[in-house]
């Protein structure tokens, strides 16, 4: 009897010295992330390729932004997804590097992949790349240079280089310093913090990129109401914004009123009318000239007897402001949203030296310049396009650029681009190697050999010889040149600093922190079991 207990207990105990699922669970994880890191190789670099996304609803979005391409993409694996979060976290701590980020965690993932088939445990590659990480990040900061903020030229010059790499690379003579002016005039340099919801992107298709324009003030994409012949041009504006509709309240849904007598119409005619003077005479006792009305769903926001009696009393009037607008127009006008006409009063108006409807390039947009009494400021940048993936891809490329700027806000240092840093971390991680012992040295040499990725795909994207390339770098790093890169322009390697290809160093810093922790996370994964 116990002979066959034993018999019967030995599968149990085989399955669990079973080493080979952990083992395919973790090549397949690595397959899968390695997948999505191929995919937007291509896009790496001012030389890298564009990706077309058709979305569900039949949108087209051209783009070789990272985040942009892995958003959209398809993605089912969940390892793969961690890949989309990783860029993600990446746009959202430096705004840039989100394709290197991922090109990164693909090529480390290889790394440890190999020291797996060695039978080196993954607790211990991860930690080791973590240690790697963390010295890279040292290095890294050894070999940036520290900068002012008063510097607007070479602000200017890390800008140009993030938007080299983008579609609109040929217009960054004037998208650099209009994403600089932009970041310095709402930065707050005792915190060292910028908050980009104070630089408003407004896109609007007609003319071309070299129309867009940096506007010390509020624009506004609705027009100026004018079927009822009000102004469409004030000077010295008391701006109002409100939140209650100007149309007489109407019942519930399923409320009837039967009328059954004209006098009965005649009287709620006249009510209606009185209700809505009321509320007129109240704006403008408040020395109110220019009205914003804030969208309504449940009635209209603004009816023609309203209009009628405003045109009468000069007020300019602008409907539909989406609700999402309603707290960057009250910092920028430096108003107050006022949601009954009870509290409608002069302390509440912003004021501003003109507010005007103009036409440019076949589109109107309304304009409110010469804010008074502002304590927050904010800045509006008006992109122009000729035609909505253009437009898309412009207003993505100037945001990237204004991520570029808030990195320098935050750590004011600048290192130089073009795949020297890689080299450089990885030469001085592969002299480290030799002063170490047992499996750490493994796992570090893989670490510096994969940040060369970086280096070998800019140059395989500019239709370069990497090997001939990256060999070239290594041989001008070990004699001293430390800031030498690929410079696509000469196509070699030269001084990527003395070339202006510069990038801000919390990019880099913040690249390879986010992927070797998405590397440890996708290590330590040994089963993946489904919910019921």
């Amino acid at each position: 009897m116990s002979a066959v207990t034993t018999a019967r207990k030995s599968p149990s105990n085989a399955t669990f010295n079973n080493k080979e699922k952990p083992q395919e669970v973790r090549k397949a994880n690595i397959v899968a992330a390695k997948a999505v890191a191929d995919a937007i190789r291509t896009s790496l670099g001012p030389k890298g390729m564009d990706k077309m996304i058709k979305t569900k609803d039949g949108k087209v979005i051209i783009s070789n932004d990272g985040h942009t391409i892995l958003k959209h993409m398809a993605v089912l694996h969940p390892v793969a997804k961690m890949l989309v979060d990783l860029s993600g976290a990446q746009d959202v701590e430096a705004g840039d590097g989100t394709t290197s980020v991922v090109v990164l965690a693909g090529a480390l993932l290889g790394a440890a992949q190999k020291l797996l088939s060695k039978g080196i445990h993954p607790t211990i590659v991860a930690e080791s790349f973590q240690r790697a990480a963390q010295r890279s990040s040292e290095i890294l900061k050894g070999m940036s240079h520290e900068i002012s903020l008063e510097d607007r030229e070479t602000l200017i010059k890390a800008a140009t280089t993030s938007l080299s790499s983008k579609i609109v690379s040929q217009h960054s003579s004037l998208l650099g310093p209009i994403a600089v002016d932009s970041v310095l005039k709402v930065a707050n340099r005792q915190d060292h913090s910028v908050d980009l919801n104070d630089i408003r992107l407004i896109k609007k298709v007609g003319g071309t990129i070299d129309a867009t324009e940096i506007v010390d003030g509020v624009v506004l994409t609705q027009n100026v109401i004018k079927s009822a012949g009000g102004p469409t041009r004030v000077e010295r504006a008391r701006i109002g914004l409100i939140q209650f509709c100007l149309s007489p309240p109407k019942p519930d849904m399923e409320n009837n009123i039967v009328v059954n007598d004209y006098r009965q119409m005649d009287k709620i005619l006249k009510e209606e009318r009185m209700y809505l003077l009321n509320i007129c005479k109240r704006i403008r006792k408040a020395k109110c000239n220019v009205l914003l009305i804030q969208k309504s769903i449940l009635r209209d926001a603004v009816n023609d007897l309203a209009l009628h009696f405003l045109s009468k009393m000069h007020i300019l009037v602008i409907k539909n402001v989406e609700r999402d607008e309603i707290e960057f127009l009250a910092k920028s006008l430096g108003c107050q949203p006022i949601a009954d006409v009870q509290s409608f009063s002069e302390s509440r108006l912003g004021f501003a030296d003109l507010v005007e409807e103009i036409d440019s390039d076949g589109s109107r947009v309304t304009e409110i310049t010469g804010i008074k009494n502002v304590s927050h400021p904010t800045v509006s940048i008006v992109c122009r396009g000729a035609n909505q993936q253009i437009l898309d891809e412009s207003e993505r490329s100037i945001h990237d650029a204004l991520c570029v700027i808030r990195c320098l806000v935050k750590q004011p240092a600048l290192i130089a681009g073009g795949g020297a840093p890689e080299i450089e971390v990885s030469r001085q991680l592969l002299k480290e190697v030799h002063s170490m012992s047992g499996v750490e040295q493994l796992c570090f040499q893989e670490f510096a050999l994969a940040l060369e990725v970086i280096p070998t795909t800019l140059a395989e994207n500019a239709g370069l010889n990497p090997i001939d390339l990256v060999t070239d770098l290594r041989n001008k790093h070990e004699k001293g040149e430390t800031e030498t890169g690929i410079s696509i322009r000469r196509l070699g390697a030269t001084n990527s600093y003395q070339e202006h290809v510069l990038q801000p160093a919390l990019v880099n810093i913040s690249a390879i922190t986010l992927a070797s922790e998405t590397v440890k996370s996708i290590l330590r994964i040994d089963d993946i079991q489904f919910a019921r």
